[in-house]
């Protein structure tokens, strides 16, 4: 997903798909692990969504505290 369709998101649905992804990766991991993984890139994806998910919150908390 792009940056800008998580901006359109409420607090409530970031944490929600924050939650997601977080459980989606750990899937990816574990099948990494048993060698069952066919896309190798689904876990950079997933941790980059996460990364712009959390980059999100924070630039919003910062802005709140400056106000």
């Amino acid at each position: 997903m792009k940056s800008q369709q998580y901006r359109e998101m409420s607090h409530e649905e970031l944490n929600m798909k924050l939650e997601e992804l977080e459980k989606h990766l750990f899937d990816l991991r574990s099948q990494s692990v048993t060698e069952k993984l066919e896309n190798s890139k689904a876990i950079i994806n997933a941790r980059r969504d996460i990364a712009r998910i959390k980059t999100i919150m924070r630039e919003r908390a910062l802005a709140s505290i400056n106000k």
